[in-house]
């Protein structure tokens, strides 16, 4: 065994046993070595060693048994993949406002199982490094914080942005970077840059609601596309929808589709690409969670990576890695550049300088893919016990999504389940879901449910998701 940084202490501890279980090291059934030999041979105490067992224990990863020791608990099968909608490429009626409302009124609502936000648990962000920072930036800048900043963005951030980019196979630089309040605002203006009130924009089906809801509020037509759980979108598809009608851009999640954790593989990235520039479709790219892979091929490459003509609008963020709070985004605007930085002065100036600043110094400083790692170890870990008790909670014929990152399980439930009558029926629980019809303009996910995978599992997590499955039994049971 190696030895364990006395920083993780037991999660570290917790971590290394369920990769040594997943690797095959040690077998179901098997019995794990005693407390003691792991604490001599971890060089950790016998404390840290009892604190992570307890803790497997409890995820139902490892199973006690009186007066023999620890083993291995058998693994429930996983849940088959839900199947693909089924409906053709078609124009959506956008009608979901009041819903989608109901849905971001709990986003930060204290005293909620977030099993409904996708927003990493604060416990897992670098607060007290960006603290540090923060206080540094502040000292040495002074009153040069307290004016505007650039509109394009602070010039150290969108440097390290543009070396980032560079590593994820994108030839772009700093000066290709526009600084943005969180990805949403790089939406908005991708979307007020190459679009018109009226106009028809692609969009993935499921998508994210609020796509759906910033196309309306834009007065713009959605033309769904259906997205497979595993390869996401066809470029097939997209031919026909091209084909069909008057495209005027076209919104795409290439990195783990919220919500169905779909990653597009590169030859269909490419492909895609290539097909935009020869309809002249402007192609905006949502990447905000490429970084939160699990996968042990890496980061998946942006679409902007196959871009050699400008035609991709890349847009993304630092919310669901560093902080939701900070609301630092950026976009990669391509030939649109020009429009984008004439929207951006005429909405908000520029965005805040000390935030910008402090994200900067924390890339610059080397501490984000250290803490990146941190991140998606917790997060899959997450996943992976939701994973295990749904079969054992959820009702018979349950579907879930295996995604190979991002933070969220796309959940098919029985056609008889309402997925949204279940998310008013958990709220009175005080958990937070996302019910399913609130991601398509259609009726084809009315019982379907997100949940998000926030980076943290205990007992009160494992009650919430039991909670869930027994009232979407309760409904399986009332109807015929």
């Amino acid at each position: 065994m190696q030895v364990v940084s006395k920083d993780f202490k037991y999660q570290s501890l917790e971590h290394y046993l369920i990769d040594m279980i997943n690797s095959g090291r040690f077998h179901v059934g098997e019995k794990l070595p005693s407390l003691r030999d792991v604490s001599q041979k971890m060089h950790v105490s016998l404390a840290t060693v009892t604190h992570a067992y307890m803790e497997l224990e409890k995820k139902g990863v490892i199973e006690a048994r009186p007066r023999s020791g620890y083993y291995v608990r058998q693994k429930v099968a996983p849940l088959p993949i839900p199947d693909s909608p089924e409906h053709d490429v078609q124009m959506g009626k956008l009608s979901r406002t009041q819903l989608i409302q109901t849905v971001l009124g709990i986003v930060g609502e204290k005293g909620m199982l977030p099993f409904g936000c996708i927003c990493a648990d604060s416990s897992l962000l670098p607060h007290k490094a960006l603290a540090r920072i923060m206080n540094s930036v502040l000292r040495t800048y002074g009153q040069d914080v307290m004016g505007y900043e650039s509109i394009q963005g602070n010039s150290l951030l969108r440097k390290q942005v543009g070396w980032r980019m560079q590593e994820h196979g994108c030839k772009v630089t700093g000066n290709d970077v526009l600084v943005t309040f969180g990805a949403m605002e790089a939406l908005y203006l991708a979307l007020r840059s190459t679009t018109r009130p009226g106009d028809n924009v692609v969009i993935q089906s499921p998508t994210y609601f609020c796509f759906l809801q910033l196309l309306e509020n834009l007065g713009l037509r959605a033309i769904e596309v259906a997205s497979c759980p595993t390869n996401g979108i066809s470029p097939r598809d997209l031919d026909r929808a091209f084909s069909r009608f008057d495209i005027a851009a076209c919104i795409l999640a290439p990195n783990f589709n919220n919500p169905d954790g779909a990653l597009i593989p590169d030859t269909v990235k490419q492909e895609i690409v290539t097909l935009c520039e020869s309809y002249k479709v402007p192609l905006i790219e949502d990447d905000v969670s490429g970084d939160l892979y699990c996968d042990a091929d890496g980061r998946p490459r942006p679409l902007k990576s196959f871009d050699s003509k400008g035609n991709v609008i890349h847009c993304s963020s630092f919310s669901k890695t560093i902080s939701p709070g900070f609301r630092v985004g950026y976009m990669i605007p391509g030939k649109k550049m020009n429009k984008a930085l004439e929207i951006k002065a005429t909405t908000n100036v520029s965005c805040s300088t000390p935030t910008q600043l402090a994200i900067g110094k924390y890339l610059e400083e080397g501490l984000y893919d250290r803490h990146l790692r941190k991140l998606r170890t917790s997060i899959c870990n997450q996943r992976t016990m939701m994973q295990q008790y749904l079969p054992e909670y959820f009702p018979e014929g349950t579907r879930a999504t295996q995604p190979k990152g991002g933070g969220v399980l796309w959940v098919e439930l029985p056609k008889n389940v309402d997925g949204t009558k279940l998310f008013f029926d958990v709220k009175k629980h005080n958990i937070s879901i996302a019910p399913g019809a609130i991601f398509s303009t259609s009726e084809s996910f009315s019982n379907f449910i997100r949940l998000s995978c926030v980076g943290f599992w205990n007992d009160a997590m494992r009650s919430g998701l039991e909670t869930i499955g027994r009232l979407a039994n309760e409904q399986v049971e009332q109807k015929p």
